[in-house]
């Protein structure tokens, strides 16, 4: 099997969400580990040029670049300037993403927006922006995009982010095959991480009205099993690894998140309805 520096040593990446969480645990393998020059974008200018200046002091090459993948000429133009400073991108990770919590009655229309547009419509406009250019060079590359297990799962008081993740493995395996349809030289993955540490939960959207206590007692509940997460960096390392053999599905942590996925080929084969949710990775399991 190829190593991780075979596939991936020295050539040109582009993470989305670099600022926190696993984009900046993957910001950091690729640039310290891989030796990557590694094009780190996010909303929030401080996280990812914090980010970019702390993998500088290690000797590692990350580029910081404050773009809202909600804008999907914001990333046009990203990929123009990366292309023009730096060459043709080699791997593109699709890796932004928001949290929200409540009912979905209580959800407030534009927590709603902010999930379906940063979630979904963001890999929608990293893949439209990067992709083409990628395909024309014809060279070895690879995309991978973050969705969760929550992508073959269902959770109540978390419907906005498990519909987001759901809709984005539909739409990786669609662009799986329609890679295959064109021929293109081109390894697109799903990334399924179970919990990694990261402020994602604590930045989640509540409710404003309706049951508040339950949407805030959700948040504790998911922010007690990142007590069991798994660091980004182990994450970062665990997901290339897979990215490095060619792997479709990716896992973070492969016994619990398999488990999850076969729990929903039978009870789709089974037609069942949605069993009351007990998650995986809590404590007592």
């Amino acid at each position: 099997m190829p190593t991780q520096q075979e596939v991936f040593g020295g050539g040109l990446a582009v993470v989305t969400g670099a600022g926190a969480g696993i984009g900046a645990g993957l910001a950091r393998h690729l640039a310290g580990n891989l030796g990557m020059t590694v094009i780190a974008a996010d909303v929030d200018e401080s996280a990812v040029r914090g980010v970019a200046d702390e993998e500088h002091g290690r000797g590692g090459r990350v580029v910081a670049r404050v773009v809202d993948v909600r804008d999907p000429d914001a990333m046009m133009r990203l990929a123009r300037q990366v292309r023009d400073e730096f060459g043709p991108v080699r791997l593109l990770i699709n890796n932004a993403g928001v949290e929200q919590f409540g009912y979905l009655w209580d959800v407030p229309p534009e927590s709603w927006r902010r999930v379906v547009d940063v979630n979904i419509s963001g890999v929608f406009h990293g893949i439209r922006a990067f992709l083409a250019a990628m395909i024309a060079d014809g060279v070895r590359s690879h995309v991978l995009t973050m969705a969760s297990v929550g992508a073959v799962t269902a959770m109540p008081l978390q419907a906005p982010y498990i519909m987001s993740k759901h809709a984005v493995l539909g739409m990786v395996e669609c662009l799986h095959q329609e890679i295959a349809r064109i021929g293109a030289d081109i390894s697109v993955a799903a990334v399924l991480p179970g919990p990694v540490a990261s402020n994602i939960f604590r930045a989640a959207g509540g409710v404003e009205s309706g049951d508040i206590a339950a949407a805030e007692e959700h948040r504790q509940a998911m922010l007690a099993i990142l007590e069991q997460a798994i660091s980004a960096d182990e994450a970062a390392a665990t997901i290339m690894e897979q990215a490095a053999r060619g792997e479709f599905y990716i896992v973070t942590q492969p016994e619990t998140v398999h488990a999850a996925m076969a729990a929903r080929a039978d009870q789709l084969a089974h037609r069942r309805a949605p069993a009351p949710h007990r998650s995986r990775f809590a404590q007592s399991d």
